[in-house]
């Protein structure tokens, strides 16, 4: 076996893979051509943010059976091709948890007192002290948005610092905050009330830029912003016209939306910004754990078969893979599903199992309907090894049912999801061998397949209406892929799920929303 190291990763890791046996390559910063060589005998790969694993390299990597990522972040794998190719993509959760956590406290109380600023003044033979004036951190409220595990040790330090602690995430369950002493609140309460803000949310679709111009103007005057999560959930035009306007005392990145950035970055004029080159997880100790947890996680896979913290493979045994393998991808879709159903923080999961498969280990299905459900709101955080644990640390309570007998399907998996917004029901089977479809959504039953970008339409059921969705959908320029329709006649009203043969932009869904007979429409993407 030979494993290609293609960016900068500690010692200790590269003495693991040596001593299983496997052949080690290192070779660091590539540029994209010379990688495309470089992974054409190799059977695993070891990367950190720098590598860039594309769907060509996974075309031109014909023996690769494995890609490790020291660290957490996947952005830069392309999950979907070594999903095409067999490849297992695993990553190291948590092993620089701490590092980041520590890197914000540093850069909270570096921009309070102008550490940075002074430090060049007298390198540069100046005594400023009355310029650097700054401000104490003890009886301020920290806000932080995105209580997650760096979040949580985040809270505990500035708690220690005697700061009160305040939160803002919508997937989270006031209890679950209650215990690290954190008050949940509405985004617009926390930027009203927080003198610091520090954010710890992956960047999704709905964290993009979500730190704007509007979130700039709720925040107090003399609010302090820091983000060490990831570049692009900082809208940094904004930023820089907060600052300038005196909006805010001052702001720490350790992110950027563009990296690396260059010296012509406005913030990087600003006197009170303060920034580092994305020196989160730069700790030897994090370093050393994310190297030697990657490293033996592949030396395990490569010399046994045995996969740790997959994200896209749970672990379990090959001949319980041929079994359950559909099934894997039906449960976290439904998962998925349910997620971008609730609005609000989810309180429970029950699965239900239903005919042949419940006679199985369904315990990898029910992970996978748990990954599945915490994958927008955590992306790469979430895996099949720690799915469970996060739900727990997230108070969802998940309970389990089986019955041998199924009445319309040979095997039917039903999720139901509790969330502070209400209850919903998708259940769905396997069509084939391989193929699946949800077959039920509440009191709807339909047949579709639960890929792509897909429109789940709540509508009157009368003449006209669908044509109606079809003829709004077509002014945005938007194609229809595939159609399912869930009628209840009794109380003449429908459910429709659309695929589309590309996005559907919140443009077309206003539009969409304004037609006769439409009650409802949500925008999924599976």
């Amino acid at each position: 076996m030979k494993v290609l190291v293609s960016d900068p990763i500690a010692q200790e890791g590269i003495d693991i893979l040596k001593e299983a046996g496997i052949e080690v390559e290192v070779r660091t910063g590539m540029p994209p051509e010379e990688l495309l060589s470089a992974v054409a005998d190799i059977d695993g790969l070891v990367i950190r943010s720098s590598t860039k694993v594309t769907k060509e390299v996974v075309a031109a990597a014909k023996h690769l059976k494995v890609v490790g990522r020291a660290g957490s972040g996947l952005d830069n794998v392309d999950i979907p091709a070594c999903n095409a190719r067999g490849v297992v993509v695993m990553n190291t959760p948590g092993g620089n948890t701490n590092s980041a956590a520590e890197h914000t406290i540093a850069m909270m109380l570096a921009v309070s007192r102008h550490i940075p600023q002074a430090t060049a003044s007298m390198k540069a033979g100046k005594w400023e002290k009355k310029r650097f004036m700054g401000q104490e951190v003890r009886g301020k409220t920290l806000g932080i948005i995105g209580i997650g595990r760096i979040g949580s040790i985040v809270a505990q330090s500035a708690q220690g610092l005697g700061m009160r602690v305040i939160a803002y995430d919508p997937h989270i369950l006031p209890e679950a905050a209650d215990r690290i002493g954190v008050e949940v609140m509405s985004l617009d309460d926390l930027l009203a009330r927080a003198d610091y803000i520090s954010i710890h949310t992956p960047l999704t679709p709905e964290t993009k830029g979500m730190v704007n111009a509007a979130a700039f103007a709720k925040m107090k005057k003399g609010a302090v912003v820091i983000s060490c999560a990831r570049g692009g959930i900082v809208n940094e035009a904004d930023l820089d016209e907060a600052l300038a306007s005196g909006k805010l005392f001052g702001a720490a990145l350790d992110v950027f939306e563009k990296e690396p950035t260059t010296k012509e970055h406005p913030l990087l004029a600003r006197d009170n910004f303060i920034c580092t080159p994305h020196l989160g997880a730069s700790t030897r100790e994090a370093q050393e754990n994310v190297a030697t947890a990657v490293a033996r996680q592949i030396a395990d896979y490569l010399t046994r078969g045995e996969i740790r913290n997959a994200v896209n493979v749970p672990s379990v045994s090959a001949e319980a893979m041929a079994k359950l393998g559909p099934f894997l991808v039906l449960a976290e879709r439904l998962g998925l599903f349910h997620a971008q159903l609730a609005t609000g923080p989810v309180e429970e999961v029950t699965i239900a199992y239903s005919g042949e498969m419940a006679d199985l280990d369904t315990t990898p299905v029910s992970i996978a309907v748990v990954k599945g459900l915490l994958t927008p709101a955590l992306r790469e955080e979430v895996n099949f090894v720690n799915a469970r644990i996060l739900a727990h640390e997230r108070g969802i309570k998940i309970t389990e049912s089986k019955s041998v007998t199924s009445e319309d399907y040979m095997n039917l998996l039903a999720v139901t999801v509790k969330a502070a917004d209400g209850k919903n029901l998708v259940a769905g089977t396997i069509f084939g061998k391989k193929e699946p479809r949800i077959v039920r959504i509440n009191d709807f039953r339909l047949e579709a397949v639960p890929e792509g970008n897909m429109l789940l339409i709540q509508n009157d059921d009368r003449p006209g209406v669908i044509g109606r969705i079809g003829t709004a959908l077509g002014e945005y320029g938007i194609n229809i892929a595939r159609m399912q329709v869930g009628q209840d006649p009794d109380r003449r009203k429908n459910v429709m799920l659309i695929t589309t043969d590309g996005p559907v932009t919140q443009e077309a869904l206003a539009h969409l929303m304004k037609q006769d007979g439409v009650t409802n429409a949500r925008i999924l993407v599976l």
